[in-house]
């Protein structure tokens, strides 16, 4: 059977090397010329900024040279931070207050740096005339209440939001809300209501909006939700997780974990911080890691100061330890000659410092020279003392650190040839060097038992379905959609036979990436990227995460199509294999896309693998962040983190839930072990149609406070996040909600 690798990963041909840094997945971390004759441009000149109404709008000369800006701002003069990084000369700050006085900059970029700021300008917005009506308004009825969502409008400060029964006329005001949208409880069924929204700001209040109509009814749901409060698993805070954190468009949701991982760790060499990005970055030998964030010449410098802003921002950490055999020799923008393998530019690895030195460890390694090697356990001996006392790898650490074998080994003939070659490594010699790494550092708690007494190792870090399958077709295995002949199966058995010699657990977390491979038939979800997706798009992109899961559930792809012949369910696979061979080991995947970047689908792809990481009880999971912009995708983590803007996420036991129609409406239950009571749910409707929903099964008793995203909502939103819907009743053992077409509602019932 022929297998292949995904269009995104495979760079076969020179031509390829001069696209792959602008190409999606894990390669793409750590591109970028640092190297070759140019320079940073010069700062942008004539940078003006002129208020508006809720805005301030910005423009500048472009400096010669540079391909994008960043631009910069604060409430205080000289402590400018970046909120936008564009291409476009202009930028209108649509995030601002009005009568509160902003100061910008603005810096240039290209690929050898970035320039100073600009000059500062600033400027202070005002209100100048009442707001316009708003527009959009939409009325959904539900029991004995009509939930009303409308279009903010520029300078809003409030709204009016009036009712009456008769149409047309007759409004009373009933409520003055700040968000844009509002729940009218206690009415009374079968009686049609009739609303109108108005705007006001400091210079006054708008004209009433078109009228919306509801009649509110005690309907039969469409969908029927059962939670199974005695069924539970604990759901582990490390799923909330991303790569590199600080490279994420900022704001932020609320991650809990961060990975220092991508293809250029491979070749990473800790003594001198030297790296090669391979075919991601014409196989160049250069200190990329270290550029002028931190110092190079302090051995292990470019994963501490990863550590340490992990630390700062309250995240755990996942490290990526280097086991292929050969680190970058120097950091001076060489680029490897061919033909490959080519070691002259590379150190040598060993996992085991007293295998071939009697010297003891040390935080300043001799030079190649004196030892050509490169140590790995004396890489995490140093990685401890740079924290000192705070038992990073140990038990209980205030911010966890663990460790990752490497890089998506499985390609390692593809994306580092320089040191590789074009024959990939065997998934035997995998294995083996697995647990020679492994033993190395497992050993390190018999002399420093405090410091890493509980070290977490991850691997083998599949990039990808084909690997976790059959090793990039490694001729020693023979896999079949239903046997026990995966490279999975061998790996697994490898790992349970050395650690029974051993005496311990040598793998901790059987790790993977998932690029989902679904398509619309034509193309592939993580290639839609547009704000503007057809029907079939948006289905290929909400539907596609029941494939880590749904046994009943086929996407249309080459995996389920050629390979499997039906449902791909990875994680349960994955999962009923570690039973048989390993249990304990948990499960993550440290790198996964969906697509829909700037789709509401986006949005609810994200969330709805959210709540499959936290309902399988998966150990960690870590986005991987897309070039470009990507807002709805990080509004699925914020249907769980600070959902309310004020800090509350979802509980930390997951619930049983059930769905009648899975395929339109999926709903995600939690319990709070520190708040007895709480329940929060996150539902999602993931069809073009509004879905009358009953959850039963859980015991409720308080105030739901509903908190919801919805293509609307997210209009002109920046970042896009949950609106608060307002409150209902909730007692028993059932709740009712109408869900809006294609929305994620978080449900916290308190």
């Amino acid at each position: 059977m022929l297998f292949w690798i995904s269009v995104k990963r495979y760079q076969g041909l020179l031509l390829a090397l001069l696209l792959a840094a602008f190409q999606a997945g894990c390669g793409a971390y750590g591109t970028g010329n640092t190297g070759g004759n140019g320079s940073a441009p010069a700062a942008p000149t004539g940078f003006t900024a002129a208020a508006a109404n809720a805005q301030v709008n910005l423009t500048w000369t472009a400096s010669s040279g540079a391909t994008s800006y960043y631009l910069k701002r604060s409430t205080t003069s000289g402590a400018e931070i970046q909120i936008a990084a564009l291409s476009a000369t202009t930028y209108a700050d649509n995030s601002v207050t009005n009568g509160t006085k902003y100061f910008y900059v603005v810096s240039a970029y290209n690929s050898y740096g970035q320039s100073a700021n600009s000059a500062e300008a600033s400027a202070t917005p005002v209100a100048s005339r009442p707001p316009v009506a708003p527009t959009g308004l939409a009325a959904i009825a539900g029991n004995a209440q009509v939930a009303l969502t409308w279009n903010a409008t520029t300078g809003d400060t409030s709204y009016h939001v009036k009712r009456s029964t008769t149409n047309g006329s007759g409004y009373t005001q009933i409520a003055a809300p700040t968000a844009a949208n509002y729940t009218d409880t206690g009415l009374t069924n079968g009686t049609t209501y009739y609303y109108v929204v108005s705007a006001l700001n400091s210079a006054g209040e708008s004209a009433n909006s078109s009228q919306a109509t509801a009649t509110p009814a005690n309907a039969a749901a469409d969908v029927t939700i059962t939670i199974d409060p005695t069924k539970t698993k604990p759901i582990s805070p490390y799923i909330y997780g991303t790569n590199f954190y600080s490279g994420n468009t900022s704001p932020q949701p609320n991650f809990t974990f961060d990975r220092d991982g991508g293809n250029r760790w491979t070749a990473y060499n800790w003594v001198n911080n030297g790296s090669n990005a391979g075919s991601d970055y014409f196989y160049e030998n250069d200190n990329y890691l270290c550029n002028g964030s931190c110092n190079a010449s302090i051995p292990a410098e470019a994963v501490r100061t990863f550590i340490a802003a992990d630390h700062a921002a309250g995240l755990a950490s996942l490290v990526t330890f280097q086991m292929q055999g050969y680190v970058s020799v120097d950091t001076t923008n060489i680029q490897v000659p061919m033909p490959f393998p080519n070691l002259t530019y590379f150190r040598p690895l060993v996992s085991k410092k007293s295998s071939a030195s009697n010297a003891p460890f040390t935080l300043t390694p001799p030079p190649a020279s004196t030892d050509n090697n490169v140590y790995m356990d004396e890489f995490a001996w140093a990685l401890d003392q740079r924290f000192s006392g705070l038992n990073i790898f140990g038990s209980n650490p205030a911010h966890p650190t663990f460790i990752s074998l490497d890089n998506e080994p499985d390609l390692w003939n593809s994306t580092h040839q320089e040191i590789q070659g074009a024959t990939n490594v065997s998934s035997a010699n995998f294995i083996t060097k697995t647990v020679a790494l492994s033993k190395a550092l497992k050993d390190l708690k018999v002399p420093y038992p405090a410091q890493f007494s509980n070290v977490v190792i991850f691997g083998p870090v599949n990039y990808g379905f084909n690997g976790i399958y059959g090793w990039q077709n490694d001729p020693t295995l023979s896999p079949t959609p239903n046997g026990a002949d995966w490279f999975a199966d061998k790996y697994l058995t490898g790992i349970k036979a050395a650690s029974a010699t051993y005496g311990a657990p040598l793998l901790d977390v059987y790790d993977f990436h998932w690029y989902s491979e679904a398509t619309d038939g034509t193309t592939r979800v993580i290639n839609m990227t547009g704000s503007s997706l057809t029907d079939a798009q948006v289905q290929a992109i909400v539907q596609s995460p029941r494939s880590l899961w749904d046994t009943t559930f086929k996407e249309d792809s080459w995996i389920a199509n050629n390979v499997l012949g039906g449902p791909i369910y990875i994680l349960g696979r994955l999962q009923a294999k570690i039973a048989a061979e390993n249990p304990g080991m948990k499960l993550s995947i440290t790198e996964y896309e969906n697509g829909g970047f700037n789709h509401i689908a986006g949005t609810i792809a994200q969330a709805d693998n959210l709540g499959i990481f936290g309902s399988e009880a998966l150990f960690a999971a870590n986005f991987w962040p897309p070039s470009g912009t990507y807002s709805y995708t990080l509004a699925g983590f914020r249907a769980y983190r600070d959902f309310d803007g004020a800090g509350s996420n979802f509980g930390d036991t997951s619930l049983q839930s059930t769905s009648t129609d899975v395929a339109s409406v999926v709903v995600y239950a939690s319990t709070d072990s520190n708040v007895p009571g709480r329940v929060v749910f996150v539902a999602i409707n993931r069809s073009n149609a509004a879905k009358v929903t009953a959850i039963n099964g859980q015991a409720l008793s308080g105030t739901a406070h509903l908190y919801q995203m919805t293509a609307a909502s997210a209009q002109g939103q920046n970042p896009v996040q949950p609106v608060s819907m307002g409150t209902m009743a909730a007692s028993g053992s059932s709740l009712t909600i109408t869900l809006p077409a294609y929305s994620v509602t978080t449900i916290d019932v308190r």
